[in-house]
């Protein structure tokens, strides 16, 4: 066993990089649970999204064009969603776990071409003078420019959400659809948005995994970050900033087993590999004590004749 060559500098790096797939599907995910729909497909968009920026990106060269590709298969996907939960009125739960199942099974499909080669390198934000400081520099400047839009889209959220009238909308909307739809707000639009906006995160989160964190296409890749995704939303109270927390703490957790298993600690691989599911879990279990900010109708189908 030897600890001394964990490097703690680019373990913080590592651990932000893990971070943010989970990080982007749990704020669109926010977002979607704060109109009042609680989508389950979240694992399902997110491989959707994997597969279609990678297949884009290596198809045109084009990172940035992989990434849009997968925000727009990830929206696409929740259109499905959106419509047997929104117009045809099915049940919620039952719709997001088949959205998950398809997703799985499509990203299949559409990825076996693409096993074994490797996409194009997304480039990194070197900042001059500041990315090239000592400790600061490699942990905070010196990485790929989805990183820094998820934590720019969770103040973004978080402003939106507590100080604009959209926010209010959605707010209300998720609070009680009825008084909502009183007052004039278009219900269903509302939420379909809401929708959309949950499956471009989820598809980009999921494109993060496959183009940058670990840049190949392998089926079921995701490895169950949607599952968590949903559980951090829960966990968090339906707060940007205790996302933002959680997911950094999963990937802190995360990226240090890995770093504990290569150091040789004698530790069963197995306990390692399942601690920062455990350990993440029971920190947000402490942490969610509060429960003020669970939207009223969350799950509640609504109908405009009710």
């Amino acid at each position: 066993m030897d600890l001394s060559a964990i490097n703690p500098v680019l373990l913080i790096a590592s651990l932000m990089v893990a971070a943010t797939p989970l990080l982007l599907a749990a704020i669109g995910e926010l977002v979607v649970e704060k109109s009042g729909v609680l989508n389950l497909g979240v694992e399902g968009m997110m491989i959707v999204g994997a597969i279609a920026g990678f297949a884009v990106s290596v198809e045109t060269g084009s990172p940035l064009l992989g990434l849009i590709a997968a925000m727009i298969g990830g929206a696409l996907l929740s259109c499905l969603f959106a419509f047997l939960t929104q117009f045809a009125l099915a049940n919620q739960v039952a719709s997001g776990l088949a959205l998950t199942l398809f997703g799985l099974g499509l990203s299949a499909l559409m990825g076996q071409g693409y096993v074994g080669v490797k996409p194009p390198a997304m480039a990194t934000l070197d900042i001059p003078v500041i990315s090239d400081l000592p400790v600061i520099g490699p942990i905070f400047f010196s990485h790929d420019p989805v990183l820094y839009f998820g934590v720019f889209l969770t103040a973004a959220v978080w402003y939106a959400l507590k100080f604009t009238r959209i926010g209010l909308v959605l707010r209300a909307t998720g609070e009680n659809h009825d008084a909502a739809h009183a007052l004039g707000y278009h219900v269903i639009r509302v939420r379909v948005i809401a929708i959309l906006f949950g499956g471009a995160c989820a598809g980009l989160g999921g494109a993060y995994i496959s183009l940058i964190r670990v840049p190949q296409w392998t089926e079921g890749m995701t490895a169950g970050i949607g599952w968590i995704a949903l559980a951090l939303v829960v966990f968090a109270s339906w707060k940007p900033w205790r996302v933002l927390l959680g997911a950094y703490l999963f990937g802190g957790i995360n990226v240090l087993q890995l770093n504990l298993q290569a150091a040789g600690v004698a530790i069963p691989v197995e306990y390692l590999a399942m601690s920062p599911y455990v350990i993440t879990i029971v920190v947000l279990v402490i942490m969610s004590r509060d429960k003020t900010s669970a939207p009223g109708s969350l799950g509640r189908i609504f109908h405009a004749s009710s």
